[in-house]
Protein backbone atom coordinates (compact mmCIF):
# COMPACT_ATOMS: atom_id res chain seq x y z
CA UNK A 1 0.00 0.00 0.00
CA UNK A 2 1.60 3.36 -1.23
CA UNK A 3 2.15 5.99 1.67
CA UNK A 4 -0.33 8.61 1.81
CA UNK A 5 1.03 12.25 0.29
CA UNK A 6 2.12 15.35 2.03
CA UNK A 7 -0.27 16.72 -0.42
CA UNK A 8 -3.31 14.46 0.57
CA UNK A 9 -2.21 15.55 4.39
CA UNK A 10 -3.33 19.19 3.12
CA UNK A 11 -6.62 18.20 2.41
CA UNK A 12 -7.28 15.90 5.77
CA UNK A 13 -8.62 17.77 8.91
CA UNK A 14 -7.02 18.19 12.07
CA UNK A 15 -8.54 15.39 13.68
CA UNK A 16 -7.68 12.89 10.52
CA UNK A 17 -3.86 14.06 10.62
CA UNK A 18 -3.82 13.28 14.25
CA UNK A 19 -5.58 9.78 14.04
CA UNK A 20 -2.92 9.08 10.88
CA UNK A 21 0.07 10.55 13.58
CA UNK A 22 -1.34 7.69 16.24
CA UNK A 23 -1.44 5.16 13.45
CA UNK A 24 2.37 5.77 12.14
CA UNK A 25 3.52 5.90 15.66
CA UNK A 26 1.91 2.62 16.17
CA UNK A 27 3.51 0.96 13.14
CA UNK A 28 6.95 2.30 14.17
CA UNK A 29 6.98 1.06 17.12
CA UNK A 30 5.36 -2.34 16.14
CA UNK A 31 8.63 -2.35 13.94
CA UNK A 32 11.24 -0.05 15.34
CA UNK A 33 10.59 -0.37 19.48
CA UNK A 34 10.10 2.73 21.76
CA UNK A 35 13.19 4.28 20.97
CA UNK A 36 11.87 5.24 17.51
CA UNK A 37 8.98 7.24 18.68
CA UNK A 38 10.28 10.85 17.61
CA UNK A 39 8.53 13.53 16.26
CA UNK A 40 10.25 13.83 13.09
CA UNK A 41 10.41 10.11 12.01
CA UNK A 42 6.67 10.06 12.92
CA UNK A 43 6.17 12.73 10.84
CA UNK A 44 7.74 11.51 8.14
CA UNK A 45 5.70 7.78 8.04
CA UNK A 46 2.44 9.72 8.29
CA UNK A 47 3.89 12.21 5.48
CA UNK A 48 2.88 15.44 7.31
CA UNK A 49 5.38 18.31 9.00
CA UNK A 50 7.19 17.85 12.17
CA UNK A 51 4.74 21.12 13.34
CA UNK A 52 2.18 18.41 13.07
CA UNK A 53 3.08 16.32 15.80
CA UNK A 54 2.89 19.82 18.04
CA UNK A 55 0.13 21.34 16.58
CA UNK A 56 -2.20 19.04 16.46
CA UNK A 57 -1.23 16.44 19.41
CA UNK A 58 0.79 18.76 21.74
CA UNK A 59 4.01 17.16 21.42
CA UNK A 60 5.55 13.38 21.49
CA UNK A 61 4.33 12.32 25.25
CA UNK A 62 0.69 13.42 23.72
CA UNK A 63 1.09 11.37 20.91
CA UNK A 64 1.80 8.50 22.70
CA UNK A 65 -0.71 8.70 24.65
CA UNK A 66 -2.95 8.23 21.97
CA UNK A 67 -0.85 5.31 20.80
CA UNK A 68 -1.96 3.59 24.32
CA UNK A 69 -5.73 5.06 23.85
CA UNK A 70 -5.81 3.20 20.71
CA UNK A 71 -3.92 0.58 22.10
CA UNK A 72 -6.39 -0.18 24.90
CA UNK A 73 -9.98 0.39 21.90
CA UNK A 74 -7.77 -2.31 19.96
CA UNK A 75 -7.57 -4.21 23.59
CA UNK A 76 -11.32 -3.75 23.95
CA UNK A 77 -12.38 -4.90 20.77
CA UNK A 78 -10.36 -7.80 20.87
CA UNK A 79 -12.06 -9.15 24.13
CA UNK A 80 -15.35 -8.46 22.70
CA UNK A 81 -14.91 -10.48 19.90
CA UNK A 82 -13.61 -13.54 21.85
CA UNK A 83 -16.08 -16.23 21.30
CA UNK A 84 -18.78 -16.46 24.00
CA UNK A 85 -20.11 -19.72 25.74
CA UNK A 86 -22.25 -20.89 28.34
CA UNK A 87 -19.85 -20.85 31.10
CA UNK A 88 -18.65 -18.03 32.77
CA UNK A 89 -15.43 -19.54 33.70
CA UNK A 90 -14.41 -20.74 30.30
CA UNK A 91 -15.17 -17.28 29.18
CA UNK A 92 -12.75 -15.60 31.56
CA UNK A 93 -10.30 -18.04 30.71
CA UNK A 94 -10.66 -16.90 26.69
CA UNK A 95 -10.60 -13.42 27.43
CA UNK A 96 -7.52 -14.14 29.34
CA UNK A 97 -5.57 -16.06 26.01
CA UNK A 98 -6.98 -13.44 24.25
CA UNK A 99 -5.38 -10.90 26.46
CA UNK A 100 -2.28 -12.84 26.11
CA UNK A 101 -2.28 -12.84 22.15
CA UNK A 102 -2.79 -9.41 22.24
CA UNK A 103 0.40 -9.01 23.86
CA UNK A 104 1.97 -11.03 22.44
CA UNK A 105 1.17 -9.55 18.88
CA UNK A 106 2.26 -6.35 20.01
CA UNK A 107 4.55 -6.44 22.82
CA UNK A 108 6.03 -2.96 22.43
CA UNK A 109 2.45 -1.39 22.48
CA UNK A 110 1.70 -3.78 25.45
CA UNK A 111 4.89 -2.56 27.02
CA UNK A 112 3.61 0.70 26.19
CA UNK A 113 0.26 0.56 28.02
CA UNK A 114 1.17 -0.29 31.04
CA UNK A 115 3.66 1.93 31.31
CA UNK A 116 7.01 -1.24 31.28
CA UNK A 117 8.57 0.90 28.42
CA UNK A 118 12.07 2.00 29.39
CA UNK A 119 13.57 1.68 26.35
CA UNK A 120 12.59 4.75 24.67
CA UNK A 121 12.61 8.55 25.24
CA UNK A 122 9.11 9.88 26.24
CA UNK A 123 6.12 8.37 27.61
CA UNK A 124 2.81 9.17 27.99
CA UNK A 125 1.76 11.93 30.63
CA UNK A 126 -0.10 10.41 33.74
CA UNK A 127 -4.16 10.35 33.60
CA UNK A 128 -5.52 12.98 35.33
CA UNK A 129 -8.62 10.84 36.59
CA UNK A 130 -7.80 11.26 39.84
CA UNK A 131 -10.32 8.32 40.51
CA UNK A 132 -9.07 5.79 38.65
CA UNK A 133 -5.66 7.22 37.63
CA UNK A 134 -6.48 5.43 34.14
CA UNK A 135 -8.00 6.57 30.83
CA UNK A 136 -10.96 6.36 29.80
CA UNK A 137 -10.15 3.88 26.90
CA UNK A 138 -8.49 1.61 29.65
CA UNK A 139 -11.64 1.82 32.24
CA UNK A 140 -13.86 0.68 28.99
CA UNK A 141 -11.86 -1.91 28.10
CA UNK A 142 -11.31 -3.20 31.70
CA UNK A 143 -15.27 -2.87 31.85
CA UNK A 144 -15.75 -6.29 29.36
CA UNK A 145 -13.20 -7.88 32.41
CA UNK A 146 -15.88 -6.91 35.21
CA UNK A 147 -18.74 -7.39 33.46
CA UNK A 148 -17.83 -11.54 32.83
CA UNK A 149 -16.74 -11.56 36.95
CA UNK A 150 -20.42 -9.87 37.35
CA UNK A 151 -21.89 -13.01 35.59
CA UNK A 152 -19.47 -15.73 37.25
CA UNK A 153 -20.06 -14.36 40.48
CA UNK A 154 -24.44 -14.45 39.81
CA UNK A 155 -23.42 -18.04 38.40
CA UNK A 156 -23.46 -19.75 42.01
CA UNK A 157 -20.30 -21.01 41.52
CA UNK A 158 -18.30 -18.88 44.07
CA UNK A 159 -19.52 -18.16 47.65
CA UNK A 160 -21.87 -15.49 47.84
CA UNK A 161 -19.94 -12.83 48.83
CA UNK A 162 -18.16 -12.71 46.22
CA UNK A 163 -17.39 -8.60 44.85
CA UNK A 164 -17.18 -8.98 40.94
CA UNK A 165 -14.28 -5.87 41.51
CA UNK A 166 -12.30 -7.74 44.22
CA UNK A 167 -12.62 -11.14 41.27
CA UNK A 168 -12.09 -8.80 38.60
CA UNK A 169 -8.76 -7.07 39.93
CA UNK A 170 -7.19 -10.38 41.15
CA UNK A 171 -8.09 -12.43 38.43
CA UNK A 172 -6.40 -9.54 35.84
CA UNK A 173 -3.72 -9.02 38.39
CA UNK A 174 -3.11 -12.55 37.76
CA UNK A 175 -2.72 -12.54 33.95
CA UNK A 176 -1.20 -9.53 33.39
CA UNK A 177 1.58 -10.64 36.04
CA UNK A 178 1.84 -14.06 33.66
CA UNK A 179 1.74 -12.26 30.83
CA UNK A 180 4.71 -9.47 31.52
CA UNK A 181 6.70 -12.52 33.03
CA UNK A 182 6.31 -14.46 29.70
CA UNK A 183 7.07 -11.66 27.10
CA UNK A 184 10.36 -11.31 29.11
CA UNK A 185 11.20 -14.46 28.59
CA UNK A 186 11.11 -15.93 32.21
CA UNK A 187 9.32 -18.79 31.28
CA UNK A 188 11.77 -20.68 29.21
CA UNK A 189 11.78 -23.91 30.87
CA UNK A 190 8.25 -24.77 30.17
CA UNK A 191 6.92 -26.22 27.30
CA UNK A 192 3.63 -25.03 27.43
CA UNK A 193 3.45 -22.19 30.12
CA UNK A 194 -0.27 -21.40 29.68
CA UNK A 195 -0.97 -25.34 30.97
CA UNK A 196 1.97 -25.58 33.67
CA UNK A 197 1.25 -21.31 35.01
CA UNK A 198 -1.37 -19.20 33.77
CA UNK A 199 -4.33 -22.73 33.85
CA UNK A 200 -3.23 -23.92 37.28
CA UNK A 201 -2.64 -20.59 39.36
CA UNK A 202 -6.13 -19.27 37.97
CA UNK A 203 -7.97 -22.14 39.11
CA UNK A 204 -6.08 -21.76 42.33
CA UNK A 205 -7.27 -17.79 42.51
CA UNK A 206 -10.83 -19.12 41.94
CA UNK A 207 -10.74 -22.39 44.11
CA UNK A 208 -9.94 -19.64 46.73
CA UNK A 209 -13.39 -18.08 45.60
CA UNK A 210 -15.18 -20.67 46.25
CA UNK A 211 -15.17 -22.81 42.78
CA UNK A 212 -13.95 -26.32 43.09
CA UNK A 213 -10.71 -27.26 41.22
CA UNK A 214 -12.78 -29.78 39.06
CA UNK A 215 -15.04 -27.14 37.54
CA UNK A 216 -12.35 -24.43 37.01
CA UNK A 217 -10.10 -26.73 35.75
CA UNK A 218 -13.16 -28.30 32.81
CA UNK A 219 -13.80 -24.68 32.44
CA UNK A 220 -10.89 -23.44 31.74
CA UNK A 221 -9.74 -26.38 29.53
CA UNK A 222 -12.54 -25.93 27.25
CA UNK A 223 -11.42 -22.82 26.80
CA UNK A 224 -7.91 -23.56 25.60
CA UNK A 225 -9.61 -25.94 22.91
CA UNK A 226 -11.56 -23.28 22.06
CA UNK A 227 -9.34 -21.00 21.56
CA UNK A 228 -6.84 -23.72 19.58
CA UNK A 229 -4.47 -23.53 22.95
CA UNK A 230 -5.28 -27.12 24.04
CA UNK A 231 -3.66 -27.70 28.16
CA UNK A 232 -4.46 -31.48 27.48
Amino acid sequence: MPKPSKEAATRLTADQIAERLIEAATRLLAEKGPSQIKARSVAEAAQVSTMAVYYHLGGVPELLQGVVDKGFRDLGRALVATPPSDDPVTDLFAMALTYRGFAQDNPHLYDLMFGLSTRGSYRPPKASNSQSGRSDEFQAAYAHLIQACARLAHSGRLRGNADPDVVATQLWSCVHGFITLELGDYFVQFSDPVRQVLQPMTVNLLVGFGDTAESANASETAAARSMSTDPA
